[in-house]
């Protein structure tokens, strides 16, 4: 009788060792696209804020 529960113990582990590795690998993912868009959304900013910086430079009246 031992023997039967063993096995679903095993399996119920097995099955839980395996959708928390497919949880962590999703999870990391997304993290990692999060991270991704991140740095892209702030490389944009800085990059706008450069031009803008450029532009109001370029459109300074020369108060020489």
């Amino acid at each position: 009788m031992g023997g039967e529960f063993n096995l679903v113990g095993t399996l119920l582990m097995v099955g839980f060792a395996a959708f928390s590795a497919w949880l962590g690998r999703k999870l990391a993912t997304r993290w990692q696209e999060k991270k991704r868009r991140d740095a892209e959304q702030a490389a944009r900013a800085s990059e706008s804020r450069q031009v803008r910086r450029a532009r109001e430079r370029r459109n300074r009246p020369d108060d020489r």
